[in-house]
């Protein structure tokens, strides 16, 4: 049964209008009629079974302190963001976050390593039971899960080499530009580009950036934080921003109805905006600060 309903759901990525959003769109949709299947099963066996499992998910917050331990989905292939430095421990300024809010909350921490397209799907599925993970507030999203307020943002560009002449879409036809796969900016050059662009998609960041770091692609659609990070790893790319795609913000992806979990979530982010720890983690992995608005939203 379940073979069947993968293959109609896969069937489905070519009516998806927005192809940035058809790969997560479809897991999102194939993990929901996996749980719909297993409820339908747990209540044909037993009706009370149901009901504890059904209220087993009523408050994930408590859930977390009764285990003590929380799990937090994280892509860690996305230096500076989040990633495994030489001596394959993880860091990155969302690591140093996700570690203060365990702290904070007075649990242990396990981080959920995920890519960009399966960040949803993983807290969906109930695999973990929250994202904290450059995840973009879209209202796209905002349909499937509970988002924090922003915590963390940065300023999305087209860059590519500095001789190059681009200063819009239209400068792109003909060209192969890189984007990682279900991320904000695939939907942006998705929806930006004109025909003729070839638009190579990545299944994470770290696979992106090595492609212009290896010279296979030389045009790429990423935060400006990152820019300088490939221009270390290959000066002859000499990248730099061209035209600007999007500011976007960060927010904590929950499940619909943790209401509970997201008010102490959205606590700690005003708290910790006030306090300057987010900025401090941002700062020192990104060499600059946060963009303003983040503090004008933690208000």
């Amino acid at each position: 049964m379940l073979n069947i309903i993968h293959y109609m759901l896969t069937a489905m990525r070519p009516a998806f209008k927005d192809a940035a959003y058809a790969e997560e769109a479809v897991l999102l949709l194939e993990e929901n009629m996996k749980r719909f299947l297993g409820v339908v099963v747990s209540i044909a066996l037993s009706a009370p079974l149901a009901i504890a499992s059904t209220a087993a998910w009523a408050d994930t917050l408590d859930n977390i302190k009764a285990a003590g331990k929380i799990r937090i989905a994280m892509d860690l292939g996305i230096p500076p963001w989040a990633y495994k430095d030489e001596n394959l421990k993880n860091t990155g300024p969302e690591v140093a976050n996700v570690e203060l809010l365990a702290k904070d909350l007075g649990v242990e921490l396990e981080i959920v390593p995920t890519t960009g397209a399966n960040r949803i799907p993983f807290l969906l599925s109930n695999k973990a039971d929250l994202v904290l993970s450059t995840l973009s507030i879209t209202p796209e999203r905002e349909k499937i899960v509970l988002f924090s307020i922003p915590y963390s943002g940065a300023t999305e560009v087209v860059a590519a080499p500095q001789s190059m002449e681009i200063r819009g879409f239209e400068d792109l036809v003909g060209k192969s530009i890189a984007v990682t796969r279900g991320t904000m900016l695939d939907t942006q050059v998705t929806k930006g580009a004109l025909p003729g662009t070839d638009i190579v998609r990545f299944e994470d960041e770290s696979t992106t950036i090595t492609s212009v770091v290896t010279n296979q692609v030389n045009i790429i659609a990423q935060t400006t934080a990152l820019i300088p990070v490939i221009n270390e790893k290959n000066p002859a790319a000499d990248l730099e921003p061209k035209f600007l795609l999007h500011e976007t913000l960060y927010g904590v992806a929950m499940r619909k109805g943790d209401d509970a979990l997201k008010a102490w979530v959205d606590d700690w982010i005003r708290k910790n905006v006030a306090n300057g720890k987010l900025n401090e983690n941002y700062k020192k992995f990104l060499k600059t600060d946060m963009p303003a608005s983040i503090a004008e939203t933690a208000k």
